[in-house]
């Protein structure tokens, strides 16, 4: 695993919305999700414009390398141990792998927990 550097937000916009243009110029890492009931957008804190309903601080952990689709338990692996320390997760997974934001004033406990459950995580 490793931690990737800035602090992240989670917006949420209607779901009518259109995908804002600020999302095309944020940096890094940016997941896009619309559902029937929402528009959430995750990306650097500092993209985000102020008028936008967001929550910031949060810190990204990436789990490391291509995951294969039989793969099962990963998220559980990595959710279980967090969820027993009483630290929230949001959890985004993309076509390679898996992402796990927390908020950034727990991110060294989230690591220390995840260490003692037998992750790696690259410096």
């Amino acid at each position: 695993m490793k931690q990737l550097e800035g602090e992240f937000a989670i917006t949420r916009l209607s779901a009518s919305d259109p995908i804002p243009k600020w999302v095309s110029r944020a940096k890094d890492f940016t997941s896009v999700t619309r559902t029937n009931h929402e528009l959430s957008i995750l990306c650097l804190a500092e993209s985000v414009p102020g008028e936008v309903e967001c929550e910031k601080g949060f810190a990204g952990l990436m789990v490391v390398g291509k995951l294969d689709f039989s793969a099962t338990g990963v998220l559980a692996s990595l959710t279980t141990p967090l969820a027993k320390a009483g630290i929230s997760i949001f959890a985004v997974s993309t076509f390679d792998t898996d992402y796990l934001f927390v908020p950034s004033r727990e991110v060294d406990s989230a690591i220390r927990v995840l260490r003692e459950s037998g992750h790696y995580f690259e410096e």
